[in-house]
C-alpha cells in the first residue's frame, strides 16, 4: 500500500461553525473546563505604561539569559520579579 504524502483539500468538506461550538462545547463536557475564547484577549484593567530605566549590565543579562531559559521576553521577566518584589505576584 502506498503512502499519500499530501491531502487533497478540494475535496474535503467545510466545517460549519454550529458544528465548532458543538464540538467547543463537548470537550468543555468531557475535560470538565471551560475553554478560552480566540483571539485577543479583552483590554484588562492593568495597562502597560512606557518607560524607560537604566539597568545594570549586570542585572541585564541575568534577565536575559532566564528569559531565553523560560522563553519568554527580558521585560516580562524584569516586571515578574518587580511585582512579586512589590508583593504582588500575577
Amino acid at each position: 500500500m502506498s503512502r499519500v504524502r499530501e491531502f487533497d483539500f478540494e475535496h474535503a468538506r467545510r466545517v460549519t461553525p454550529k458544528e465548532t461550538e458543538e464540538w467547543r462545547k463537548a470537550i468543555e463536557r468531557k475535560l470538565g473546563v471551560v475553554r478560552p475564547p480566540r483571539g485577543r484577549p479583552p483590554k484588562g484593567v492593568f495597562k502597560y505604561r512606557p518607560i524607560q530605566i537604566r539597568i545594570h549590565p549586570i542585572a541585564l543579562h541575568w534577565a536575559k539569559e532566564k528569559a531565553k531559559k523560560q522563553g519568554v521576553g527580558y521585560q516580562t521577566v524584569i516586571n515578574q520579579t518587580l511585582l512579586h518584589a512589590a508583593g504582588n505576584p500575577l
